[in-house]
């Protein structure tokens, strides 16, 4: 038996996979991973596949990256862990200034985590607990975007609306209110990305009218729905949701759980709206893809309100590895790189050099609404079968490529490090993919 069968063999006895239906593993082998380098996974028997996709949009700066590896094995020589429960340690607190000095706004407070739905967990309690300190518990409720996604754990999947993960869970879930989503796909013919923008937030603003005293919190990913469809839409609704949720007394969360740290193309999303959020969620990149992290920025003013001599009117909610000091300073050193290394400025010329490579599947028969944000790109297939992602992913991986399609769109979403060489086998693999070509 082969050293790539043995290990899946393995994996398929003892360990029960993320978002997977295991029987599938029947007929779509598991692929075993050995070693990674720069945008390249590679199996047991050295095989070579293109991370298209950062390994869930984690992997920023590439696998194996050796700032990040010499940062982590310094640390290692100091300190591991410590509880950040009564106790603080140098790379906590630097991380907490970096980012505070890197966010828009006054976002000063930052909360630690381990995963982005944990984040989203922290946001939405936190909102919830400022107004129930502030004497307006009647502010309660959230309101999402429809088909929004922020995570699957029981309150993030509240207010997550994908019914492929929340159905099943309804019974147990806190209802919230969905609005339009602005994703410009929805636009009528002729109306352009701007005006759609104006239409979803009057309808925000509406739904805000009739309920915004009983609303807490409008939680939002800014720019791109990721699992949602790579769904994207114009800053200028970021723009009129602050404004809404000033003129009405709302917290605004941003979810830059996934588009954080240059993947739009600017280091926050929010940057290109000029706005600033009550909370931002940060989680994913923030590392690397090292190890897991997320964190909750806060401002002054949601702080105070948990300031105080009683208990239980302070924030009662931790995580066991909350701050770890080899996540922190393996986020310290991502911050690094995209400084000193210029990162979001060489993102902008691969962005030029794909989208020119790509320029022919802009008008592909079987493709439609060819899109870009940043570090992003989507595209979704026509009159697609309900088992097209699947198949395009077995047959993608056939081709040395990893995607893992949502429904009908196909998204490439990859590490800041790949080069022209890279892309070029990106683009032509996935083109004879599309045209039914194995040569």
């Amino acid at each position: 038996m082969s050293a790539n069968a043995k290990m899946i063999e393995r994996s398929l006895r003892a360990v029960w996979h993320p978002c997977t239906q295991m029987k599938h593993h029947e007929t779509l082998p598991l692929v075993p991973i050995g070693r990674a380098e720069g945008v390249w996974l590679f199996d047991f028997e050295g095989r070579r596949i293109l991370d298209a996709i950062s390994s869930w949009w984690v992997n920023l700066l590439g696998h194996g990256n050796a700032r990040i590896n010499a940062a982590l094995h310094e640390q290692l020589t100091s300190l591991e862990h410590v509880m950040l429960a009564g106790f603080t340690h140098a790379p906590a607190v630097e991380l907490a200034e970096r980012l505070a000095s890197l966010a828009p706004g006054e976002l000063g407070h930052c909360f630690y985590a381990s995963d982005g739905a944990s984040a989203v967990e922290i946001a939405l309690k936190m909102s919830y607990h400022y107004w129930r300190n502030a004497g307006r518990a009647a502010k309660s409720g959230f309101v999402t975007l429809a088909n929004s996604y922020h995570g699957e754990t029981l309150g993030a999947l509240s207010v997550t609306d994908i019914p492929l993960y929340r159905d099943t869970y309804a019974p147990l879930l806190r209802k919230s209110a969905q609005v339009p989503s602005p994703d410009w796909r929805l636009a009528e013919p002729g109306e352009t990305h701007e005006a759609y923008a104006r239409r979803c937030a009057k309808a925000l603003e509406s739904h805000f009218e009739r309920h915004a005293g009983e609303t807490a919190a409008f939680i939002v990913e800014p720019l791109v729905q990721c699992a949602g469809g790579m769904a994207m839409h114009d800053p200028l609704y970021l723009r009129l949701a602050r404004e809404l949720c000033d003129r009405f007394d709302v917290h605004l969360i941003a979810d830059e759980i996934a588009v954080g740290f240059g993947r739009t193309g600017t280091l926050f999303a929010c940057e290109q709206a000029q706005i600033a959020p009550d909370f931002l969620c940060l989680s994913k990149g923030l590392t690397g893809g090292y190890l897991p992290l997320s964190v909750v920025l806060a401002t002054d003013r949601v702080y105070r309100a948990f300031y105080d001599d009683k208990l239980e009117r302070g924030f009662l909610h931790s995580h066991s590895y909350s701050g770890n000091p080899l996540a922190c300073r393996a986020a310290l050193t991502v911050l690094d790189i995209l400084k000193e290394e210029n990162v979001l400025e060489r993102n902008l010329r691969t962005a030029v050099y794909l989208n020119l490579r790509a320029e022919k599947l802009r008008s592909h028969e079987r493709l439609a609404h060819f899109r870009n944000t940043g570090m992003i790109w989507a595209f979704d297939v026509r009159e697609a079968r309900p088992d097209f992602g699947q198949d395009f992913h077995r047959r993608a991986l056939e081709a040395g490529v990893l995607l893992r399609p949502l429904g009908a769109t196909v998204y490439w979403m990859p590490p800041y490090v790949i080069g022209e060489a890279e892309v070029d086998f990106l683009v032509d693999a996935v083109t004879k993919l599309l045209e039914g070509r194995a040569d």
